[in-house]
């Protein structure tokens, strides 16, 4: 039998050469689970606004992994007791943290799959990989999961400052281009320490702190949050709406097979059982764009029209303000529209609605990034600024929109 030489290397284009640490972690990615990360995209229908917004969730986990080990080599040389078992949790948790992502994340979990979360299926897979893999991963989930003693550790993969929210900023500002998002990831990871069990950043890094929430802040406003990348995952949520009540009506539309499971059936997070695992794990962005390319041609108008809306990039108009829309205002261009297409005010809700978005770059009710002082005491980064502005980025700032056709302008 030829031996794989399983210690390889992948070239980022953000962060150069990354190295798969052992032999575990590079099976773990070779997992069809895994894999099928190259085929769903990190942000979604972005690339309708940012051509070069391609890269996959693939990409993020991997970039993840290596901050991740970046954080674990800081934190020893920093004199912080981290075990080799450890070690590989904090890696392999983190590697996995997406994995339970479906096609298109946000529109499939209020659509398609009944309200269950992303990080609840993710957990999912882990369990399922742990089994396969004669229970390597179960130190893994249990920081996944919060219940391990050593409170950082949950901190380094879910937290205001976690590795995630270091590479997906990173990398989501180069792919689009937003200048703005671009995060130093290298010093914040310098300035970490644990103090008492937690997470800590040195006091010389409070301006790479600063500047990380600012960054977010505007990435939410520029990219992820876009107005017209809004509107093109809210019209892929009403297709995926209208396929999932067209189905159960007994109308047969063309699509994969995993596609029409999910479509014919109800499934909560306590219906998961490994087969229907497996199924979820066969769906990917293909399956959505290749479905809404065939139902372009179906007869019923409001599939046809806004499947064809998305392939087209084609979409209904938004508008965003900072006052809430009247419902008189969507009522009577609802009642328009119905009548200009001879269709129930029922069904006009697909082509014109309302609803709000939010934008926090900082929340004080979750967990704060504390900030270690010179004299050993630890502040919240709000308390320890001198700068205003990180006030204001904790305040919620809350936005509505209303969605129409554009024939109604």
């Amino acid at each position: 039998m030829t031996h794989i030489n399983k210690l390889k290397i992948f070239n980022d284009p953000i962060y150069g050469f990354i190295t798969i640490p052992n032999e575990l972690i590079y099976d773990l990615i070779q997992h069809p689970y895994f894999q099928r990360l190259r085929r769903i995209s990190q942000m979604g229908l972005s690339y309708l606004v940012y051509p070069g917004a391609n890269h996959t969730r693939f990409h993020h986990a991997l970039g993840c992994m290596h901050l991740m080990k970046k954080a674990i080599d800081t934190l020893r040389f920093k004199d912080v007791a981290i075990s080799e078992e450890e070690e590989n949790a904090l890696l392999i948790a983190i590697l996995l943290h997406d994995i339970g992502h479906g096609p298109f994340s946000h529109a499939m979990e209020k659509s398609i799959v009944e309200d269950v979360h992303h990080e609840a299926i993710s957990l999912l897979f882990m369990n399922q990989l742990n089994e396969e893999f004669d229970g390597k991963l179960s130190l893994a989930i249990q920081v996944f999961k919060g219940e391990y003693h050593r409170k950082f550790m949950l901190q380094l993969i879910s937290s205001q400052l976690d590795m995630d929210r270091m590479d997906y900023l990173k990398r989501d500002s180069f792919y689009t281009g937003v200048a703005e998002g671009n995060v130093n990831s290298e010093r914040l990871i310098q300035m970490m320490n644990v103090e008492n069990d937690v997470l800590v950043i040195e006091e010389k890094g409070i301006y790479s702190v600063e500047k990380f929430l600012l960054s977010r802040r505007l990435m939410y406003w520029q990219a992820y949050l876009h107005k017209t990348s809004l509107v093109a995952e809210l019209i892929l949520m009403k297709v995926l709406k209208r396929a999932k009540e067209l189905t159960l009506k007994g109308i047969n539309l063309p699509c994969s097979e995993p596609l029409l499971f999910f479509m014919q059936n109800k499934i909560t997070l306590e219906d998961f059982d490994a087969e229907k695992l497996d199924l979820f794990s066969q769906l990917d962005d293909f399956d959505i764009i290749s479905a809404l390319k065939a139902w372009q041609r179906q007869d019923d108008f409001i599939l046809s029209t806004l499947s064809k809306m998305i392939i087209n990039r084609d979409l209904l108009k938004i508008k965003i303000s900072a006052e809430k829309i009247s419902i008189e205002e969507s009522q009577a261009m609802k009642e328009e529209f119905a009548q200009d297409h001879h269709i129930s005010l029922l069904e006009a809700g697909y082509f014109i609605f309302r609803g709000k978005i939010k934008n926090q770059a900082y929340s004080k009710a979750a967990e704060p990034i504390r900030i270690l002082k010179k004299d050993k005491t630890i502040e919240d980064v709000v308390e320890a600024s001198d700068q205003l502005n990180l006030k204001s980025l904790s305040k919620l700032v809350t936005k509505y929109y209303i969605c129409f056709p554009k024939q109604l302008i």
